[in-house]
């Protein structure tokens, strides 16, 4: 039989007391904004990356104020590499907005109509760093509970969520709900792990129905996946006879929003038709192809490197095209991939 609520916060509770993450970053000089940030940072990335992001960013920008002072483009550079880069664009976007309002949000609703914010990190906001009782349902929760429970079916269909969601508000105390928030995150984490979960250890083990009905490597069920299409283009490496590479920030809404990167063609020929109206070419050659893993396709790309010859005849500012050098380039916010094919390139002319 289950555990009683009480008995399973209980269990949980002495469980984080003698093995809970408390050293993390976010966990020191708790704040609205600090928890915000982390839980922001951490969807679908794990503590070990983030952690260098987070004390970056708050060394930055150490409160709310400052990240809605900034501008997008310092935000995005702290960011680059994170990946999944509108969840920067919404944090400065509900910065701005919550410091022309003069007040952080106390409840579900004033949190939830923030841009970038959905139940979960709500929940976690506000039992964090309100004290409030609610709750969360990240990646790690849904995991106990779904083996906790042996709860069947995809957690992103709505009938399952919506279970789960019941049993995660029936199991949240009113009284430490900060430590027991923290502490499920930690569970799910360190030992009830996607693999290799280390049920010896888990507090609750002896009533886990998943351990008892041998169904902890399939929970949670998967999402039915289909295959991601390939998506194909050239991306142009323009470089002028100073060393300089043509870069162009993307529309600031979808995938890489707002970031530098290179100009983008369907084809070869289509990107030296586009040069030679630009610019003389002194020389050309294409170079090994790449591929990036998005969520819904696979971006396989080829670099165009391209020596161009009395470019600045032409105006590219209309088009937020620019040509940068190596030292300017760190300052800029660069999706990972181009990031790489940068340091690669400037590495290159820099040793011959």
């Amino acid at each position: 039989m289950p555990l009683s609520a009480s008995e399973f916060q209980a269990r949980i509770l002495a469980w984080f007391d003698q093995y809970g993450r408390k050293d993390l970053p976010w966990r020191q000089d708790t704040t609205p904004y600090r928890v915000w940030l982390s839980e922001t940072m951490l969807q679908q990335t794990q503590v070990t990356t983030v952690t260098p992001y987070f004390q970056a960013f708050t060394a930055k920008f150490p409160n709310l104020e400052s990240l809605a002072e900034a501008s997008l483009d310092q935000v995005l550079q702290l960011w680059s590499g994170l990946g999944y880069y509108a969840r920067a664009r919404n944090l400065h976007k509900a910065a701005q907005t919550i410091a022309q309002r003069g007040r952080f949000p106390d409840t579900l609703e004033g949190l939830m109509a923030l841009p970038g914010i959905g139940r979960s990190t709500a929940g976690a906001i506000l039992s964090i760093a309100f004290h409030h009782s609610q709750p969360i349902l990240d990646g790690n929760v849904r995991r106990v509970l779904c083996r906790y429970q042996a709860i069947h079916g995809w957690p992103g269909q709505s009938q399952t969520s919506q279970r789960l969601w019941t049993i995660s508000t029936e199991l949240t105390p009113t009284e430490r709900v900060a430590d027991f928030t923290q502490a499920m995150m930690d569970l799910g984490a360190t030992l009830c792990t996607r693999s290799q979960p280390d049920c010896p250890r888990c507090p609750i083990n002896e009533v886990c129905q998943a351990r008892l009905t041998g169904a902890i490597a399939s929970l949670p069920n998967p999402n039915p996946k289909k295959a991601r299409p390939i998506k194909r283009l050239v991306m142009l490496l323009a470089e002028d006879a100073e060393g300089n590479v043509l870069l162009e920030q993307r529309p600031a809404m979808g995938l890489w929003g707002g970031l530098w990167s290179f100009p983008e063609f369907d084809h070869k020929d289509q990107a030296l038709a586009w040069c030679r109206e630009r610019f003389s070419i002194n020389a050309w050659h294409l170079g090994q192809a790449r591929r990036h893993g998005f969520s819904h396709y696979q971006l396989l790309f080829t670099p165009l490197w391209v020596k161009a010859e009395n470019p600045n005849n032409f105006v590219m500012a209309a088009n937020r095209m620019v040509w940068y050098n190596a030292g300017q380039v760190n300052g800029l916010g660069l999706p990972a991939p181009i990031k790489k094919i940068l340091q690669e390139h400037f590495n290159e002319v820099e040793h011959g």
